[in-house]
């Protein structure tokens, strides 16, 4: 490990040694630019943490503050690998990837190694968010095909409620609880034609495409109790 040296007399920290952290990615936006060193409470208000966060990345390892007593002294090594650190959270990546990034930012040997190492990690997460991205959208058009479905069918309100009977408002009763196919046909009673043509005269009804759109659509309407 790079031992830090703490001059108490001019109130500064200095690396020593060719251990750890030789070389640091290069920040442009996400860097922060602070006058090493600080205390505790000015460290956790330049990143806008809490004390008991910079407590938790220096028991990972992730951050190694100067000890005098019982005060912690964040010299300029910190503040850049803290600076690293923020970024990497804003951009949502995880703890653990966070920890395998900056060990491998030790073994750096060059500081082109280093800016490598930050951008291989951020296209990473960028192909992440965006299968994220694409699963969100494949989501909400699933969403939007079923809600547009019931929405765009409902009635104004001049327009009355289509009045059913009790054995079409059954059917939909026991859609809502799950039934279908077979196990809704011998619930009501009826062959698989007659449910068929049931379902056929409430999705004409309710002027849905299918009769889950139905049910819903029953709900909203009130026809049905919730």
């Amino acid at each position: 490990m790079r031992n830090t040296i703490f001059d108490t007399r001019t109130g500064t920290a200095s690396l020593g040694g060719n251990g750890n952290y030789d070389f640091l990615p290069t920040l442009t936006d996400a860097a922060i630019a602070a006058d090493a060193p600080l205390a505790i409470a000015e460290m956790a208000d330049l990143f806008g943490v809490t004390h008991r966060t910079l407590h938790f990345y220096e028991e990972k390892g992730l951050i190694s503050p100067h000890r005098l007593g019982a005060m912690r002294v964040y010299g300029a090594d910190c503040i850049r690998r803290m600076s690293i650190i923020s970024a990497c959270r804003e951009m949502g990546l995880s703890l653990a990837s966070i920890q395998e990034l900056m060990l491998q930012i030790a073994e750096a040997q060059t500081q082109q190694e280093a800016d490598l190492l930050f951008k291989t990690a951020l296209e990473t997460r960028k192909r992440e968010l965006a299968s994220e991205l694409s699963t969100l959208h494949r989501q909400l058009q699933q969403i939007r095909t079923f809600t547009d479905g019931v929405s765009n069918s409902l009635p104004c309100k001049h327009e009355s409620l289509p009045a059913l009977t009790d054995g079409e408002r059954d059917c939909l009763l026991l859609l809502t609880e799950g039934y279908k196919g077979g196990r809704l046909a011998e619930k009501l009673g009826i062959s698989s034609s007659e449910l068929t043509d049931l379902e056929e005269q409430l999705i004409s009804k309710l002027g849905v495409a299918n009769r889950y759109q139905a049910a819903a659509k029953a709900l909203i309407l009130g026809i049905l109790p919730h």
